[in-house]
């Protein structure tokens, strides 16, 4: 076991997610998880678009921003730990995750865990730039090929490569945290386990290439409750490049509001059409226009847990946090040299 992989002392309470001073009360708490080499600041001016009825808690991952001096960590079952002991008091009320690429991966096993350790269950995971976790992996792996071969796929993720290139000070000073970040993405294998009570729903770019259509549509099979899958035009950070248009739609999403154009899918899927664009806006139907008709989810199941209330969940959340400090997550198998 080398320094990347030695399991670090828990980090304070408020080293994980990052709360705004003299926030307003709010209706839901969505937890928002970062793109590989992504901060905290990534999801900065989020708040202006979606307060007071969302409070939006970005987490901030070891080695960036305020956490550069710790060691990141490199593998998925490493992270979940300390991540959820850190989050735990905050999961009193109704919430959500979110998460952008490799941020969405961590976002959809930090539900499976909550649900694993008898912790209150979020009211919707959304995730961004990322085929379903079942699915093989279509790119080669970066995290430990030679700097300029990580930097290249950077480039191509952002659509140039003059940003990515192994000049860039930035990048250089932020290779450590890169290659951790990669490898948490690549190395995590999945395990097949029941799907998530919450619904899902599913977003991405129609000029991004590191994702298909049929490689978002997958993510259905981790909800029984329904998923829904929305393109936006951009590419693999149309999240960030034009949160005006994203933003009013994830929070439709997050409080059961019905974005316009819809189309139905089989098999309880919803698929949105036509791109959101400034365009599609300006053709969107007016406030007198009724809502399309959407595939209502289905009812949860008997005896499932309610998703991100306290109600009874709340009293037992205390033990299920001191269990986190005994709680090893599944065994990982890493891939072959």
């Amino acid at each position: 076991m080398d320094e990347l992989t030695r399991p670090q002392a828990a980090p304070r309470t408020g080293e994980w997610a990052v709360r705004r001073r003299g926030r307003p009360p709010a209706r839901l708490r969505l937890f928002c998880l970062p793109h590989a080499g992504g901060g905290a600041a990534a999801f900065r001016s989020w708040a202006q678009h979606l307060e007071p009825e969302i409070e939006v808690v970005p987490i901030r991952l070891p080695g960036r921003e305020s956490r550069f001096r710790e060691r990141p960590h490199d593998r998925l079952g490493d992270l979940l730990p300390p991540l959820l002991r850190d989050v735990a008091p905050l999961l009193d009320g109704p919430h959500a995750w979110f998460g952008h690429s490799m941020g969405a991966g961590i976002a959809f096993e930090v539900c499976r865990a909550l649900r694993r350790l008898g912790l209150p269950e979020p009211e919707r995971l959304l995730v961004a730039g990322l085929p379903a976790p079942q699915l093989p992996r279509r790119a080669t792996p970066v995290h430990d090929a030679p700097a300029p071969e990580l930097f290249e796929r950077i480039g191509a993720l952002n659509g140039h490569g003059a940003e990515a290139r192994a000049g860039n000070p930035l990048l250089n000073v932020m290779l450590p945290t890169l290659r951790a970040d990669f490898a948490v993405a690549e190395t995590h294998l999945h395990r097949p386990g029941p799907p998530l009570d919450c619904p899902i729903t599913v977003y991405g770019g129609r000029s991004d290439a590191s994702t298909t259509e049929e490689e978002l549509a997958a993510w259905e099979a981790h909800s029984s409750a329904g998923t829904t899958l929305r393109f936006f035009d951009g590419g693999h950070f149309f999240p960030h490049d034009a949160p005006e248009l994203f933003l009013p739609v994830l929070a439709d999403d997050l409080l059961g509001r019905r974005p316009r154009a819809a189309l139905t899918a089989p098999a309880g899927r919803t698929v949105h059409s036509p791109t959101f664009s400034a365009a599609a806006e300006a053709d969107a139907p007016s406030a007198g226009t009724p809502p399309p008709v959407v595939p209502a989810a289905p009812p949860a199941r008997p005896g499932s847990p309610g998703r991100g209330r306290a109600g009874g969940a709340r009293g037992e959340t205390g033990a299920a946090v001191r269990s986190l400090g005994r709680w090893a997550p599944p065994a990982e198998r890493r891939p072959a040299p």
